[in-house]
């Protein structure tokens, strides 16, 4: 049998209504409730046009405010002391300092200090901009985001089981700055543990499969990542949950072998 699917369906609506609320909020004109009802209705009117074309495996998780990969920074805790995090769930307005930075903010001291946005570039050979990780020393990663669920549980709601969209891990840490190929395998054991977390809560509530996407894959190595890909997927294989690892932008070519 021959089956429909989507990766990921455009976030920004048909009259660009997330870029209008986003920029209201940004100027004070609409509040966060009022922003969280516009991504709300976009995602819901995403995912019924969706089912009404007869697409079989239907994405979740791939609906962002500012950007997918800002969204796994906050999904695994990774966000700069600079901005003065306090721990437990990443809310909207950290979520929106770490992207626009702010030239001064009020710490729990009183003090001031400037706290710029995180660093952007091309996300691999397109002309969208994402948000770069920076792996701090000291950082401990942890689940504290769970919006790939909330998101799943939302289309559930409608009637739409759908197959969860997370950027992968070795994707996360080759995108990353602020470490070496050697702290690399350490980092990817703690990293893994959110991950482990985040697929066994989808599970819990009703998700069969997850799209993992490996970009990297399609880019030149240069024999980086192969044992931290291996370990990666020989670890998530063991979570009772079905992944489809995808992959874009350029042919596998070195790394075919690595991914099969």
């Amino acid at each position: 049998m021959v089956y429909s699917a989507n990766l990921g369906y455009p976030r920004i609506g048909f009259k660009r209504e997330l870029k209008v609320a986003l920029e209201k909020f940004w100027n004070n004109q609409i509040t966060e409730e009022e922003l969280i009802a516009v991504g709300k209705e976009l995602r819901q009117l995403n995912w019924l046009f969706q089912s009404s074309s007869n697409i079989d495996y239907i994405p979740s998780n791939d609906f962002s405010f500012y950007d997918h990969v800002l969204d796994t920074i906050a999904m695994v805790g990774a966000v700069p002391e600079r901005f003065d995090w306090e721990g437990g769930k990443v809310d909207l307005k950290t979520y929106f300092l770490m992207a626009r930075g702010l030239t001064t903010v009020a710490n729990s001291n009183g003090q001031k200090k400037e706290a710029p946005a995180m660093e952007m570039t091309k996300w691999f050979n397109t002309n969208y901009h994402f948000i770069v990780p920076e792996l701090e020393e000291g950082l401990k990663f942890r689940l504290s985001s769970t919006k790939f669920l909330d998101e799943f549980l939302e289309a559930k709601a409608l009637g739409i089981t759908t197959r969860p969209v997370l950027l992968g891990p070795v994707s996360f840490l080759y995108l990353a700055k602020g470490h070496s190929f050697s702290e690399e395998s350490k980092r990817l054991d703690s990293l893994l543990e959110v991950y482990c977390e985040a697929l066994e809560l989808l599970r819990q509530n009703g998700a069969d499969w997850v799209q993992m996407d490996e970009p990297c894959l399609s880019a030149d190595l240069n024999g980086r990542g192969a044992d931290t890909f291996q370990k990666a997927y020989q670890r998530l294989d063991k979570e009772k949950l079905s992944i489809m690892l995808t992959t874009y932008f350029a042919p596998l070519a070195k790394n075919l072998d690595m991914a099969l």
